[in-house]
């Protein structure tokens, strides 16, 4: 249930952010009138990923048991890799949201209403599908038949919701750069146990090798029906009796994505380039006092 919910914490963030920046811009800029193609483009955004989640959960239904898991293991590698590309692109991204977003916006308003409805859209939409994909996966790993693992992203949304109101009204301030920073090293370790049991999917569909090559089996000491049992299982997808190849791709995967995401120079952290803050912008644009 932790999972989900820091995947509908995290993601429902990252829209609301989104969401407060292009309404305060229009807003202080004195568009209002342009706020409700914005509230229309957020509206079809949320439609196709609720959309898009049904689609996953009731089509998936209809299959056999090893076309489920191979479907499964296939979109469960996909959304890893997805989340992945994710964190580290907001990583990179945190500190200049707001100005790439209003130069979007700024584009948008010169070219009518259609553009703003299809700004917004793709603004939210894209963490919408991400979301409504990870989720799937992730409930789909779980397999405890039970709604904790919605109520946890119901309540990850909730909370998202709350806080992105709290930082338009301004009473909240967040550090977005540590904020996404530790939530994204916990959603790759997330991401990881996702990872495995997709592997672990596609060899239940005969699609991979290695199902009855257990790495090892400590059934006997960690009741999977324990609470203790429950809480590793929902928070790391820890399965008691994982393959060889589950392993494997653990930990190729956890290890060097996790150290790059958490290394302080290079790619995760975008240091060692050049980029232009905010407010660096705004001193650059000011004319010289110079003779």
């Amino acid at each position: 249930m932790f999972s989900n919910y820091l995947i509908g914490l995290r993601e429902g963030l990252e829209a609301s952010l989104v969401v407060c920046i292009l309404i305060a811009y229009l807003v202080k800029t004195g568009r209002r009138d342009a706020l409700r193609p914005i509230w229309t483009g957020i509206a079809i955004a949320i439609a196709i990923a609720l959309g898009f989640g049904c689609v996953l959960e009731y089509g998936s239904q209809e299959m056999t048991f090893k076309a489920q898991e191979g479907l499964g293991g296939s979109l469960s590698i996909v959304a890893v890799g997805l989340v992945t590309w994710m964190v580290f692109w907001m990583r990179r991204t945190a500190r200049h949201l707001r100005s790439e977003l209003h130069g979007k916006l700024d584009a948008a308003l010169r070219m009518g209403t259609g553009a703003l409805v299809a700004t917004a859209f793709l603004a939210v939409g894209r963490e919408g599908l991400e979301t409504a994909l990870f989720v799937w996966a992730s409930v789909h790993a779980a397999s405890d038949g039970t709604p904790r693992p919605l109520i946890g992203v119901a309540l990850g949304i909730a909370t998202a919701v709350v806080l992105g109101w709290l930082f338009y009204r301004g009473a909240l301030r967040i550090n977005l750069a540590k904020f996404f920073t530790w939530t994204g090293g916990m959603l790759v370790v997330v991401a990881a146990g996702v990872l495995a049991y997709g592997f672990h999917d596609l060899q239940e569909a005969d699609l991979l090798p290695g199902l009855t090559n257990l790495a090892f089996d400590i059934s006997g000491t960690i009741d999977p029906d324990s609470w203790y049992g429950a809480l590793l299982k929902g928070v790391f997808n820890f399965q008691p009796d994982p393959t060889v190849l589950q392993v494997s791709v653990w930990a190729l995967y956890l290890v060097p994505t996790l150290a790059l995401f958490l290394s302080p120079v290079g790619f995760a952290s975008g240091k060692g380039k050049v980029k232009v803050t905010d407010e660096q912008g705004s001193r650059g644009s000011q004319p010289s006092n110079a003779s």
